[in-house]
């Protein structure tokens, strides 16, 4: 007979582990281990929140295997003294996160080569695994779009462009500054994206501007395109609010990759996991596995 003391245990393939929670006996709906390739989660370095390391230890001590990355945003890196962005990305190393240089590499190309070479190798200098590509404020052609996830690939970084619907996303502007600006096609997105893919890039970001950020009505039928078309595994979707990450929960499963702000991590998980949800979500997540 199963009692309460006969601690449960999830299998990944053919590989059994041991639960690392309390109150374990509660069966939720699965989530493999880290390093996890599917249902990452993503989280928000300083920038709208001012922190520093012993932060991110906390969050992490706490949290930590379930945040899969963490993403600095909008070059707050670039304000601090490079041995303080070593050492963030040290304690995100020693919880098995990896750091992305979120967008800034924006900036970098007004410049020309030399600049962005030299933001790549003090990338990799200062810790970081992930150089995201992002061209919300910038137009640059899909031939050039290619040859920078070439760039970033020789330079021994992964490669994740972020790619966007809403010319003018990235940043802080607003509503009717973004309305302004119209939208581009969503097939374009996907055509670039499957590009950028078939040449090395590691996984799409996808701007929340236009879908489901500064916006009247979410455009729910962008995102189905988007994961019809290039693969629910190859993108990750920002959705640093619970009502966004809670609809993509809902519609998708818990194995869609989401970026949130960092505070929001085990608000995110409870959701992935089943342990918790509001009115649309309660109980309704469910992720089985089976055995051979």
């Amino acid at each position: 007979m199963t009692t309460l003391d006969d601690r449960p245990t999830t299998t990944i393939g053919t590989t059994t582990t041991t639960p690392t929670t309390a109150f374990d006996f509660v069966p939720r709906a699965h989530r493999p281990a880290k390093p996890r390739t599917y249902g990452l989660t993503e989280v928000r370095g300083p920038y709208y929140s001012t922190y520093g390391t012993r932060h991110l230890q906390d969050v992490l001590e706490v949290a930590g295997q379930w945040v899969d990355g963490v993403k600095w945003a909008g070059g707050s890196f670039a304000l601090l003294p490079r041995e303080q962005v070593r050492a963030f990305s040290d304690v995100a190393h020693e919880h098995g996160a990896y750091i992305s240089s979120g967008g800034w590499i924006e900036t970098v190309l007004r410049y020309g080569e030399q600049y962005v070479d030299a933001y790549l190798k003090e990338a990799k200098e200062v810790g970081f695994d992930v150089i995201e590509i992002s061209t919300g404020f910038i137009s640059v052609p899909t031939s050039g779009l290619l040859r920078l996830v070439e760039k970033v690939k020789k330079a021994g970084l992964k490669a994740k462009p972020e790619l966007g619907i809403q010319f003018g996303s990235g940043g802080d502007s607003t509503e009717a500054e973004l309305a302004a600006e119209g939208k581009k096609d969503v097939g374009d997105l996907i055509e670039r994206a499957k590009r950028a893919l078939d040449a090395g890039a590691d996984i799409i970001m996808i701007e929340s501007e236009g879908i489901t950020e500064n916006v009247t009505d979410w455009n729910t039928g962008a995102v189905a395109q988007i994961i019809n078309g290039v693969g629910l595994e190859h993108v990750m979707f920002e959705a640093a609010d619970p009502l966004v990450f809670e609809w993509y929960i809902k519609n998708y499963g818990n194995e869609v990759n989401l970026f949130v702000d960092h505070s929001q991590v085990l608000q995110l998980e409870g959701l992935r996991q089943n342990i918790w949800g509001n009115k649309s979500t309660w109980g309704r997540i469910v992720n089985p596995v089976f055995g051979d």
